[in-house]
């Protein structure tokens, strides 16, 4: 039949599409997991991760949040689509439930974490309005909070559009037949809806289960295996081969839910015709569906309500004025304007495409008689996408992409979005299209329209609302989406997620809300008006006249489409909206803030201003990125953690030795130069200590002593090289074995404020979470001189220090000399200022201010790299066993 055809076609252009863009990325996921960095084939790397310590448990962990937080976020999405098809109450209100609904959706996740903590936590607005904490906020229960909300939407968006393709009329007939209402409930509603609601439940399993950002701000103890998967690629010393393992252990559980799924087709029911008709009137059903309804919302909605409010105080929870300071930080960024193009750009491209590929799977699955093995391709590439975390497909990327014509580019971020979120959209259309009636294109056959005028004419118009629902799904995740394509984006490609990645990293939490409120904002209109437009065509659904829609021009469809594909190769290869040059340097670095200013006024104040460009990661996320892209890295340079700087160049030969004189009082190799030099210190809030009456702490084994327990946080050396600096301290003052037995008592006192971000500790500090924490001295003493209840403390045993490096990437003749020329201009014009924040020495002549000076500044006897720093994190995982 020439309709196969069509739609064989169809299903040749996904599998091609899907097969260069998600099976060819995860075989190099699968291939590392058998070679790691080498060449060699093993077994090694699932040895490690299977046999190594806590891996079955945190994957028990994860199927038990998971598989709670989906079960509750089924049935709460189920009530808000009930509330809305099956009651009498106020249209207004029905109206106010679909829109609050999918609120959290429109936010980005990676501030689901911070508006926790700053909604319920110990210094939380929530807390404090209700003068005492409500929960513990770490472990199982935060993440059963930020789950909940997270998925919600999602699944409230499948339930609520298969819902109203029920014909209700078969409650009547049940009714009539002396069905029970409970009978009636089951036959007509729960049947007709239970593949959906699996779709449903699977769809938020995996979501929960693939999550990182809500763990890494709330898993306490409760550790999960996204959490494992990022230690083990993103670590302090990153195993992609390890971390390949981890992430093909995280797939296995779609082949269960593909299967149910398959089971459960069976159930999906369809209606030759759908009629609204009057529901029987029930006062206190409406009444229940409405308090629960409204019960719902307001538990879900709550905990963003701190977004309003941080932003426009001076400094929460200490100086409670208001301020619109944060806000015109944000704005007055030249780079933001440009970033905020991008992201829009990117947004509606992702939506454009993203819906036709999801129509025309839908097409293929629910409106055709083809193989019923091409129909579970399709299925089964769904299901897959949804299974793979949105990091492991931008490393993915990042291991195919690198060096080829779409590294770092627009094309590449929006497939990658596309294919991570392709579950969703496809199921929605799947879902409706089954629902409609199946004899439309076999009568319009028979009026003599081929497939592909029935489909524009007659399914196209009928699933509009559908589509409409489809484009606005992939658009507002676009938006908000950061996992993936946090290594996919470059420079001259940032997305506004990246951007909020970039002021996490500074702790600018007040600057994240606002950004956070500017995505909210955006989506919201970008929904009204899909909504609006929604609302019109649904006016047209379940018209089974095909003469009505005759007139509807084929023309002008393959026009709008021909303009999305021009859209694509003009805007999205050219790059607009970035506001870059692709003569500037640009230079990726993990530096601090303050870092970052002192080599701007540096280079600025030379005559570079304009001719560079800062991208900013966190240490292991940049370390990542210099291991798997070597020399087609999109940096000119990097300033970085100096053992990470080495690493790199041991693996990837990627630096060019430097032309010009370093003069350092310690020997560095030739093609790096000390930047700065970051010391560790206890740090402490001074208004909890006096309030918990705990005492000063004045060496770090004193912070194993049992009164600080539940008060303490660090971080876990295993993920971040910040903790590197305390067991240094440890190390040499005490010896392996003493420092084993200081950080068992530690990790005791931490508990579940373990942090795998070297800025985490501080962080929970600042928010009155903790009162003691172990950081970088810098951070503390600008918080201190900011007026802020922090203080520092110099430890006894001593502050070591890790150094950061400036580097130039050899790209051959490709190699821009400015690049040279400004790693000189920073060492020789930058270092002034970056001692006022860095105290320490590095180059001869330089001497230590004293009034800044570290009390007891150390070197480790050993070099620092990275053998000794996998020698420190087997000393420290043993004290987490016995501690933890």
């Amino acid at each position: 039949m020439s309709k196969n055809r069509e739609l064989k076609f169809i299903f040749a252009l996904l599998a091609v599409f899907f097969a260069g863009f998600l099976a060819v990325p995860m075989l190099s996921v699968l291939i590392k997991s058998f070679t790691g960095d080498g060449s060699a084939v093993s077994m090694t790397h699932y040895v490690e991760v299977l046999t190594g310590r806590g891996f079955l448990k945190a994957l028990g962990n994860s199927i038990l949040i998971s598989v709670s937080s989906a079960l509750i976020t089924t049935a709460l999405a189920f009530i808000l689509a009930y509330t809305i098809h099956y009651t009498n109450l106020n249209g207004r209100y029905k109206w106010l439930i679909s829109k609050a609904a999918i609120l959290p959706m429109l936010l980005p996740t990676i501030t689901y974490g911070f508006a926790i903590i700053y909604s319920f936590g110990k210094q939380g607005l929530l807390t404090r309005l209700f003068g005492r904490q409500l929960f513990d906020i770490y472990g199982f229960n935060g993440l059963l909070l930020g789950y909940v909300v997270y998925t919600l939407p999602i699944a409230f968006t499948l339930i609520n559009n298969a819902m109203g393709y029920i014909d209700k009329r078969f409650m009547i007939v049940s009714r009539l037949m002396g069905d029970s209402p409970l009978q009636t409930f089951r036959m007509t509603i729960l049947i007709p809806l239970l593949g959906t609601l699996a779709t449903a439940f699977i769809q938020t399993f995996f979501l929960c289960f693939t999550d990182f950002g809500i763990p890494a701000s709330v898993g306490g103890q409760f550790e999960v295996v996204a959490s494992v998967l990022y230690t083990e690629m993103l670590g302090s010393v990153p195993n992609f081969g390890n971390g390949a393992v981890v992430a093909l252990v995280m797939i296995i559980p779609s082949v269960i839910s593909i299967t149910v799924l398959h089971i459960l087709e069976k159930y999906n029911v369809r209606y030759n015709k759908i009629s609204p008709i009057e529901l029987k009137k029930g006062v206190k059903r409406d009444a229940v569906f409405a308090v629960l309804s409204g019960a719902v919302l307001i538990c879900t909605l709550c905990m963003f309500l701190v977004m309003f409010v941080v932003p426009f105080i001076e400094e929460w929870p200490y100086r409670m004025s208001f301020t619109m300071e944060h806000v015109q930080a944000v704005f007055e960024d030249s780079r933001l304007y440009g970033v905020y193009l991008n992201s829009l750009m990117v947004a509606v491209l992702t939506a454009l495409i993203g819906t036709l590929l999801s129509y025309g799977g839908a097409l293929v699955t629910a409106r055709s008689t083809v193989s019923g093995r091409l129909k579970k391709v399709i299925d089964s590439i769904a299901l897959v996408t949804n299974t793979i975390p949105g990091m492991v497909i931008g490393l993915a990327y990042l291991f195919v992409f690198t060096g080829t014509p779409l590294q770092n580019t627009f094309p590449i971020i929006i497939v990658c979005n596309i294919v991570h979120f392709f579950s969703t959209p496809y199921l929605m259309m799947k879902n409706s299209l089954s629902k409609m009636n199946a004899s439309w294109e076999t009568t319009a056959m028979l009026m003599g329209d081929n497939w592909l005028k029935t489909i524009t004419r007659v399914v196209t118009p009928n699933a509009m609302a559908t589509l409409l629902e489809v484009f606005s799904y992939y658009f507002v995740n676009a938006m908000v989406t950061v996992s993936a394509v946090i290594f996919i984006a470059g420079a001259r490609t940032m997305v506004i997620t990246t951007k909020i990645k970039e002021l996490q990293y500074f702790n600018e939490f007040n600057e994240i809300f606002v950004l956070s409120l500017l995505i909210l904002f955006t989506n919201l209109a970008a929904r009204a008006l899909f909504q609006k437009l929604a609302q019109a065509s649904r006016r047209k659904e379940n018209v089974t006249n095909m003469r009505k829609f005759r007139k509807l021009s084929l023309k002008r469809v393959a026009a709008l489409t021909l303009a999305g594909a021009v859209t694509v190769t003009g805007i999205g290869l050219t790059g607009c909206g970035a506001g870059s040059s692709d003569d500037q340097i640009i230079i990726y670095s993990n530096a601090d803030e303050e870092a970052i200013t002192a080599m701007e006024n540096a280079l600025d104040s030379s005559g570079y201003e304009g001719q560079y460009l800062f991208q900013t990661f966190g240490t292991s996320e940049l370390g990542g990125k210099l291991l798997a892209e070597g020399t087609d890295i999109e940096a000119d340079m990097v300033t970085m953690s100096t053992f990470y700087v080495e690493s790199a160049q041991e693996q990837n030969a990627m630096f060019q030795d430097l032309t010009f004189d370093v003069d350092t009082m310690d020997p560095f190799a030739s093609y790096c130069a000390p930047i700065t030099s970051q010391e560790g210190t206890i740090l402490v809030n001074t208004e909890m200590m006096a309030e918990n009456d705990l005492p000063m702490p004045a060496s770090l084994k004193d912070l194993a002593d049992p009164v600080y327990k539940g008060f303490i946080s660090v971080t876990d050396i295993s993920a971040s090289s910040t903790a590197w600096l305390l067991v240094q301290a440890l190390v040499s003052a005490y010896g392996e074995d003493g420092a084993r037995e200081v950080l068992t008592g530690i990790y005791e006192n931490v508990g579940d404020h373990l942090e795998d971000s070297g800025s985490a500790p501080l962080k929970k500090v600042r928010a009155g979470e903790v009162a003691i924490g172990f950081g970088l001295r810098q951070q503390a003493v600008a918080d201190k001189a900011d007026g802020l209840p922090i203080d520092y403390i110099d430890p006894e045993e001593g502050n070591f220090s890790l150094t950061e490096s400036v580097a130039v990437v050899d790209k051959g003749e490709n190699t821009n000399e400015l690049a040279m020329e400004m790693a000189q201009c920073i060492i020789e014009n930058g270092r002034e200022e970056l001692q006022s924040y860095y105290p320490n020495a590095l180059y001869h002549g330089e001497t230590t201010d004293a009034a800044n000076k570290s009390a007891n500044p150390q070197v480790f006897p050993e070099k620092l790299t990275v053998d000794l720093l996998k020698q420190h994190q087997a000393l420290s995982e043993e004290a987490k066993v016995a501690g933890l």
